[in-house]
């Protein structure tokens, strides 16, 4: 089961629409990323930096996708903040063999925290800290600490580092996982409040 039939699935949504937010630095990877775990997706794909954004729409399961691959370049990161409204999943890419920029993907990546749209609904943030199978990659703690992850609650905003190699699928699939099931938890928890109050309110 493809990553979108896994996430409908675990939103039991049968139609609308679905928008997960892409980001990440430059050349992290994320458009391989993209290419690898979309349907029909290309036998080949060569990347190329994404210039400003790009925006795939596609249907799955009577379920509608929009996957918003922000660029990483600098003069772009700017834009990553208006696309947060009506996002149900935030995937952050980082390159896990880059030590000298993991400092800038911690600045961006505390901007995204930081944004209402993030702290205010729980929304989940997965981490690929992609190229993980290279020599000199940094570890999934390793990657949590210098992003400043281990301090923040993650139930407040819940979070998961996967080491990934988007060029082959490495971690793809374990990444996903983590968030079907982070998003059956938070699915379940409003149908049992949502049930409270309706049972509630027919007492009154």
């Amino acid at each position: 089961m493809g990553l979108f039939k896994k996430i409908a699935s675990a939103m039991g949504r049968s139609r609308g629409n679905m928008r997960i937010l892409v980001v990440g630095l430059d050349n992290s990877g994320k458009s391989t990323l993209i290419e690898h775990i979309k349907p029909n997706k290309a036998s080949t794909f060569e990347a190329t930096p994404t210039v400003g954004f790009q925006v795939q729409e596609f249907a799955k399961n009577n379920l509608n996708f929009t996957v918003i691959d922000m660029s990483g370049q600098s003069r772009y990161r700017t834009l990553w903040e208006h696309y947060f409204c009506n996002v149900h999943a935030v995937i952050f890419v980082v390159d896990s063999t880059d030590r000298v920029r993991m400092c800038v993907a911690k600045e961006e990546l505390e901007e995204v925290l930081k944004h209402d749209e993030v702290q205010n609904s729980g929304m989940p943030i997965l981490v690929y800290a992609n190229k993980g199978d290279l020599p000199g990659s940094m570890s999934r703690q390793e990657c949590a600490d210098e992003l400043g992850l281990s301090g923040l609650n993650d139930e407040q905003t819940p979070w998961h580092i996967e080491k990934s190699n988007a060029l082959v699928g490495l971690g793809v699939e374990e990444g996903v996982n983590w968030l079907v099931q982070t998003l059956q938890s938070a699915s379940g928890r409003r149908e049992t409040t949502e049930g409270r109050r309706s049972s509630g309110s027919g007492h009154k």
